[in-house]
Formats: structure tokens, C-alpha cells, sequence
């Protein structure tokens, strides 16, 4: 496997040579503008993108930021400059089209190599797909706690039907209340759906009362 390529958007040469020596086990492709890395990265797509803030002509890289992630949506982009705010770096963080990290010039090498390494194994598409799983996940556990409190009801309104069939007078609500370990909004709910359902007849739990006389 090739090792990975990172995209260095720096226009300053000292601090280029500061990312060649730090960054030397990867393969480093460099773009002076904004404007020039959007041109390269169709030829030659990168694994991790540097993205420094203050470049030449006047350009600033937060603001080719989302055209970067329109271009390259899976790949990690790390914003470096000297010249942002805390509000900025904040900003730069958040939203769909947002920089997975923001370092400080003067660049701390130690915190950079760290920075990228991370990138590379925890960004970009794998952690798309963590995110999938986990919403995968997260359905799975809501449709089997639905599953779990609808048989709950069920086999409830199965025991009622067959207590309030037995007995010739109305059910007490707050007796099954007791029973169950149920609120009694919630006995009154399964009498009106076994009589929705005719399971048990209307009389049982007459129109006139009202549910929420009952909470």
C-alpha cells in the first residue's frame, strides 16, 4: 500500500520546509493559493489536506474551506494559522462542511505529526462508516425497545380483557394501576383501545369519563 499524501496549501517556503522535515514518511504535494489546490486536487486527490489560513494575493483559506470539502467530502482538512480568533477556530469546527482540526503557528511539529496520524486513521470514510453503524445501531436498539413495550401492552390488554370479562362491575383504575406498575392514563388507554377494538364492551369504561379526570 502507498503511503498517504497530504496536501500542504502553504505559500510560505520556511514553513513548507518545516512540514517536509516533520511530515517526511508521507508523500507531500504543495499548493501556494487556494485557487491552485482546487485546481490540483482532480489530478491528484490527497488523503489529508493542511490548509493554512493567511495565504499569498490576499487569499484565505477558510474560505476556499467549503469548496475543499465540496471536492473532497471524506478527507480530513487541518487548518493552520497564527491569525485566527478563538470564535473563528470555533467556527472553522462546526457545520457540514467543516475542518476536522485547527492548529496554532507557530506549528508545535510534535502536535502536527500526532494531528495527521489521526487524520488518517480515524477520518475520512472510516468515520462515515462509523457513523453508519452507529446509526444502525441506534435503530436496532429503538425497534427492539418498541418491539419490547408494545408486547408489554399487548400481553397487559390481554390480561384486562380477560379480569374485566370476569367481573360484573366497572374495573377499579387504580387498582390495575397498582397491578401493572403502570400510570392509570395508561389502564385507561388500554380499556379505551380493547373497546376501539371490541374486546370489551363500551359499558365497561363509560364515554363520560374523562382520561385526564384520571391523571
Amino acid at each position: 500500500m502507498s503511503d498517504p499524501t497530504i496536501l500542504i496549501v502553504e505559500d510560505d517556503d520556511l514553513q513548507y520546509e518545516i512540514y517536509e522535515d516533520a511530515l517526511s514518511k508521507y508523500k507531500l504535494v504543495r499548493a501556494t493559493s487556494g485557487t491552485q489546490a482546487l485546481a490540483q486536487i482532480p489530478v491528484r486527490p490527497p488523503d489529508v489536506v493542511v490548509l493554512d489560513h493567511v495565504l499569498g494575493d490576499g487569499e484565505l483559506g477558510l474560505d476556499y474551506l467549503p469548496e475543499l470539502k465540496e471536492l473532497l467530502p471524506f478527507v480530513p482538512i487541518i487548518v493552520v494559522s497564527g491569525a485566527l480568533e478563538v470564535h473563528q477556530q470555533m467556527d472553522a469546527l462546526q457545520g457540514p462542511r467543516r475542518a476536522h482540526y485547527c492548529l496554532t503557528k507557530p506549528v508545535d511539529v510534535h502536535a502536527l505529526k500526532k494531528t495527521v496520524a489521526t487524520a488518517l486513521k480515524e477520518c475520512g470514510e472510516k468515520e462515515t462508516v462509523r457513523q453508519f453503524e452507529a446509526l444502525e445501531r441506534s435503530r436496532r436498539v429503538d425497534a427492539l425497545d418498541l418491539l419490547s413495550r408494545s408486547t408489554d401492552r399487548l400481553s397487559r390488554q390481554n390480561r384486562i380483557r380477560e379480569m374485566v370479562s370476569k367481573s360484573p362491575e366497572r374495573p377499579n383504575i387504580s387498582a390495575l394501576a397498582r397491578q401493572f406498575k403502570v400510570a392509570r392514563r395508561t389502564i385507561i388507554r388500554d380499556l379505551q383501545e380493547l373497546i376501539r377494538r371490541g374486546e370489551v364492551k363500551p359499558e365497561v369504561y363509560p364515554e363520560w369519563e374523562n382520561p385526564a379526570d384520571e391523571e
